[in-house]
């Protein structure tokens, strides 16, 4: 039996979870910096050159490694973990997925130009307010979580609609993903455009994925 004390902040001045939200933030700036110029894109309109974007991106997500590898390279032994270690880590790889995954969207988008048709711009910037918001939701049930390992707060139940919340937006992502592709594979287009389009939406559904998987693992943390 494994004897889990919050003392996280009473062996050390820094707790491996900070690093968790310190990189969660790198998470919401990678979103803000590409939804603007994403929605742009996708109606058709003037953009922030997209080579600029993809190299701001990058450098978000090498800043956001660089979090990772030293939260892993500075972990306490096993004994003094407020959760298991394999479950922290496992969250770390999939926080450190989400990021990855946008990275990927980007490049896909960037990789040639495509004429968005018009009749699917309006369900494609959906989806995108849709993981936008899914990722967005991450970021209380993670605070929340560290607050009930730490002993700062008593409110479970709380923190499971958080965890609640991001699941029904996944579902939302879900079913807006599935929609689109059919309607993308239908279009009289180059099949190189509805190549690169369903990769695309592919990868921002895979944002989605790993960002439910970030709020079970964070279950997994509060169960008894």
């Amino acid at each position: 039996m494994t004897l889990r004390i919050p003392f996280f902040g009473l062996l050390g001045s820094r707790s491996p979870m900070d690093g968790l939200v310190e990189h969660y933030d790198k998470i919401a700036e990678c979103i803000a910096a590409i939804d603007e110029s994403l929605e742009c894109y996708v109606s058709g309109g003037v953009c922030r050159e997209f080579k600029e974007l993809t190299k701001a991106v990058d450098e978000i997500e090498n800043h956001a490694d660089s979090i990772k590898r030293n939260i892993r390279n500075h972990l306490p032994k096993g004994l003094f973990m407020a959760v298991e270690k394999h479950l922290f880590l496992s969250y770390t790889k999939s926080q450190d997925n989400v990021l990855d995954a946008a990275q990927d969207a980007l490049h896909w988008l960037a990789m040639r130009p495509v004429a968005i048709p018009e009749d699917i711009q309006k369900e494609m910037i959906y989806l995108l307010d849709s993981v936008a918001k899914c990722t967005v939701l991450l970021g209380p049930a993670l605070k929340s979580t560290i607050g009930l390992l730490n002993g700062e707060s008593l409110d479970r139940e709380g923190t499971k609609e958080c965890f609640r919340k991001v699941r029904r937006e996944r579902d939302e992502v879900r079913r807006r993903k599935n929609d689109l592709q059919t309607k993308i594979y239908d279009k009289d287009i180059d099949f190189k455009d509805i190549y690169q389009l369903l990769h695309f939406v592919d990868c921002l559904d895979n944002m989605g994925h790993n960002t439910e998987n970030c709020a079970e693992l964070l279950r997994s943390m509060i169960a008894r």
